[in-house]
């Protein structure tokens, strides 16, 4: 009997069952290996060169992960995680690919013994659900009852396993401060933080200690014109998102003269439009004018002869920044939806003064005491581009990470105390249930231990010895009423013991543990899920040459 070949063939490869899953789960693990080694406080730097040869030295993993190009659809998942971790939180990208992969790692053994999918995937969802429970009622701390000490601490923290680790107080003072300057809101409403009115400016050269933290939020542009004012005070700001040049005819369009007379005409109306256009802005009032476009000779003079401070090319993002804080509106064009020119005094943004200031080898625009919101500015000194650029990753990572913690106003201690008390936990928990998620849920109490092992090996300390004192201190203190106080117990990696991090000052914000917690489960479920895997083969091109086609025009003629 002759087998007839399938009528619905897939033009491509398919793959399904466990070898799809085992694949998932080593890609996974690559891309976790990748940045195992740079987790912690003595964490490593990885050296990223891309395909023009630009250098990027790092230990943040999120930029590392979107620097690398993943082929591997799973790993991408570890990828977007990163980063989704990064937008949320700001810090924590590292530990929640690990703990994600290790997740896989440990759900891949249980399929290997026949447990379906199914039941795992339910089992991590019970243990992350009450892991999230457990460090909100019992292993939380009020940062009112710290003080400002505290939220300094977590700054240092987030800084400790950065470039910069070794001024951690020095730039954890700054970044507390630049925080708590750009607070916003209601006094009755929780506080907000605008972070991104904080703008981080690097400039290469002098020491990291000689960073600084100005009043103001400072542009890295100079004045159009030498002959304007270096300082205006009471300032009425104009943002621009166009340049102001001699209006030119759009490409396409002809205009037919019999008369030269009439050229001329033309030529001065170009310019008369141009000076309308400056007279209408200057005519409400306004005395500062920052614009995204360039701003040409012609227009220069109308704004030197009115006294009027104008800076060229700012970037939009800042300009947007810069708008929203001066309350400004922020104008694409000046033109009104019947289609006239127009602009109102509703459109000025207001500020204390703006000023051009010489700072280190360069000179800024600041602009201070913005009328809607503060704004300040951090300047980054350091030996070269790259260090720079480093530091500033640091300082974005402590600024969320301080932005968070005075939001949600929750702190949680460091050094893989959290995990070492969620993985007793979970390991009491499943032996409560009878049903066969128990396995999982072991399974996701013996992942949790994958941080503070990474810790110690990075550090290189006992990693087993100290795992296991840890462990022995948090099943006392979830035991024994007691040693309730041993709950606070992590590593000290400097000096390879443990020790009471909430004293040390080595603390986190809560919300980053519950977020990566529930991140890298929602991951590692998603690439348990799949058991088929199918890819299309690409669309052949023809790939005609050009003697192929002169040869056809042969035959048609």
């Amino acid at each position: 009997m002759s087998v007839l070949s399938s009528p619905l063939s897939i033009d491509g490869t398919r793959q399904s069952g466990k070898s799809v899953r085992t694949q998932n789960v080593t890609a996974a693990l690559a891309i976790a290996n990748i940045v195992k080694s740079s987790l912690g406080p003595v964490g490593l730097d990885k050296m990223l060169v891309d395909d023009i040869g630009d250098v990027t030295i790092t230990n943040d993993g999120a930029t590392i992960l979107r620097l690398l190009e993943v082929e591997h659809p799973a790993a991408k998942v570890l990828v977007e995680l990163a980063q989704l971790q990064d937008a949320e939180v700001g810090d924590g990208t590292t530990s929640v690919v690990i703990l994600a992969a290790e997740l896989l790692q440990n759900a891949d053994e249980l399929v290997k013994q026949n447990i379906h999918p199914t039941s795992i995937i339910s089992g991590y969802r019970i243990a992350c659900k009450e892991a999230c429970k457990y460090i909100s009622e019992h292993l939380t701390v009020p940062v009112e009852s710290l003080g400002r000490d505290s939220v300094v601490s977590i700054a240092r923290t987030a800084i400790g396993s950065k470039i910069i680790g070794a001024d951690a107080d020095f730039f954890a003072n700054m970044v507390v401060d630049a925080v708590q300057a750009v607070r916003f809101g209601d006094a009755k409403a929780a506080p907000s933080y605008a972070i991104n009115s904080i703008n981080v400016l690097k400039a290469h050269g002098k020491s990291a200690r000689e960073s600084m933290m100005l009043k103001g939020y400072a542009l890295n542009c100079t004045l159009a014109s030498q002959q304007m004012p270096k300082k205006v005070v009471n300032a009425k700001i104009a943002c621009l998102d166009f340049g102001l040049q001699k209006t030119k005819m759009k490409v396409h369009v002809q205009v037919l003269i019999n008369d030269p007379d009439k050229l001329k005409a033309i030529r001065a109306r170009e310019l008369d439009i141009t000076k309308e256009r400056i007279g209408m802005i200057l005519s409400a009032g306004v005395n500062v004018v920052l614009c995204s476009g360039g701003v040409d000779d012609l227009c220069m003079k109308y704004f030197v002869e009115a006294g009027a401070m104008a800076v060229r090319r700012v970037k939009k993002n800042d300009l947007m920044i810069i708008a929203k804080a001066t309350g400004a509106a922020f104008l694409t064009s000046l033109t009104n939806l019947d289609g006239e020119e127009s602009f109102d005094a509703s459109m000025i943004g207001e500020a204390a003064e703006v000023v051009e200031e010489h700072v280190c080898d360069d000179d800024l625009i600041f602009i201070k005491g913005p009328k809607a919101r503060t704004a300040v500015s951090i300047l980054l000194r350091g030996p070269t581009d790259s260090y720079c650029d480093e530091m500033e990753r640091s300082v974005h990572d402590a600024l969320s990470v301080v932005k968070r913690v005075l939001e949600s106003k929750k702190v949680v201690a460091g050094g893989g105390c959290i995990e070492a008390a969620l993985s007793i936990y979970l390991e009491n928990f499943a032996t409560s249930l009878s049903s066969r998620e128990q396995l999982a849920i072991a399974e996701f109490a013996k992942s949790m231990l994958v941080i503070p092992k990474t810790l110690a090996i990075n550090a290189a300390q006992d990693a087993t010895e100290l795992v296991a004192k840890l462990r022995a201190y948090h099943n006392s203190s979830q035991t024994n009423c007691t040693y309730g106080h041993l709950k606070w117990v992590g590593l000290n990696l400097t000096d390879g013991v443990v020790r009471d991090n909430k004293k040390a000052g080595v603390l986190e914000p809560a919300i980053s543990k519950i977020k990566s917690l529930k991140f890298a489960t929602e991951a590692a479920i998603t690439i348990l899920r799949i058991d088929d895997m199918i890819k299309l083969n690409p669309e052949e091109k023809s790939t005609k040459t050009y003697d192929d086609a002169c040869a056809a025009g042969e035959l048609d003629g």
